[in-house]
């Protein structure tokens, strides 16, 4: 793990500083079988690797942060682990920041093994981030809490989604006021207890288009001091209105994620797609 005068270096002051030279945009890599299609590209093991490796050649080293969505790699069993694995290893040889969409959510000792997969120091399928699914309750994520933070690595906790079904998990109430709030909650404290010097390394999945969800349930996501993935910049129509509108004085810690809008310019239009994707985060972000 990057290490800084032999400490280790958090994600978060690590992201900060990517967004800062590459502005705050995430490419996500998700190779379904319509894109492998469009691109000449046969739907196997091959054909993914093929794709994934050609992502990150042409946009390492110009982007925040590479999201590989796993998903994708594993429905094609061990030749495509092995392909993710590869794509990890490239982006950091590109030293790209990695979030892996993993959405992994459990308790106990099985919490505590996609922990160890993910997030442990040598480990193959090692990211610098991962995606956490927190609804076995917050406190089941701690074994994934504890080993990013040892290793300097992060964590994005699913707060507020954009899927139709997931008002019905995330806005019901509770003592506390909502269940997305309990999320919001526990990034805050997790990130007062171990603060990065520009973010905190706990963040959470917000979808920019998600209108006036974080309003109305009362959630201060600028006081969590955490990055903000946000799914839905770009081709699923968010932009600078629709931004404003879900993180107001929160929008400095957005990382707008975006894979459709450049992965679907085909091999030979990658870097121009990425030009225009980062311009148009830019200007949707106000930056």
């Amino acid at each position: 793990m990057t290490v800084d005068g032999g400490a280790v270096v958090p994600f978060g002051d690590r992201l900060a500083a990517a967004m800062d030279v590459h502005g705050p945009v995430c490419v996500g890599i998700d190779p379904h079988p319509g894109l492998l299609e469009s691109w000449g590209l046969s739907d196997d093991a091959a054909g993914l690797r093929a794709f994934a490796l050609r992502v990150v050649e042409a946009l390492g080293g110009r982007v925040a942060a590479l999201k590989p969505q796993s998903a994708f790699f594993e429905r094609h069993g061990s030749a495509g682990v092995a392909a993710l694995e590869e794509v990890l290893a490239a982006a950091r040889d590109a030293g790209t920041l990695t979030v892996l969409d993993v959405k992994r959510g459990d308790i106990g000792s099985t919490m505590a093994g996609y922990a160890e997969a993910y997030l442990r120091d040598g480990g193959p399928l090692a990211a610098d981030a991962v995606t956490l699914s927190p609804y076995l309750g917050f406190g089941s994520l701690r074994p994934a809490l504890d080993l990013a933070r040892r290793t300097g690595r992060g964590v994005f906790v699913l707060a507020l989604t954009s899927n139709p079904e997931g008002a019905g998990v995330q806005h019901a109430r509770t003592p506390a006021g909502s269940v997305a709030g309990e999320m919001v909650d526990g990034a805050r404290t997790e990130n007062a207890v171990a603060p990065g010097e520009r973010l905190g390394s706990v963040g959470l999945v917000v979808g920019a288009t998600v209108g006036s969800a974080v309003a109305d349930l009362g959630l201060d996501l600028a006081s969590v001091r955490g990055p903000l993935l946000a799914p839905g910049v770009g081709a699923q129509g968010a932009g600078a209105a629709e931004l404003a509108e879900v993180f107001g004085p929160a929008r400095h810690q957005v990382l707008a994620s975006t894979s459709r809008g450049v992965l679907g310019a085909g091999p030979d239009g990658l870097v121009d797609a990425l030009a225009r994707a980062v311009d148009q985060a830019r200007e949707a972000l106000g930056r």
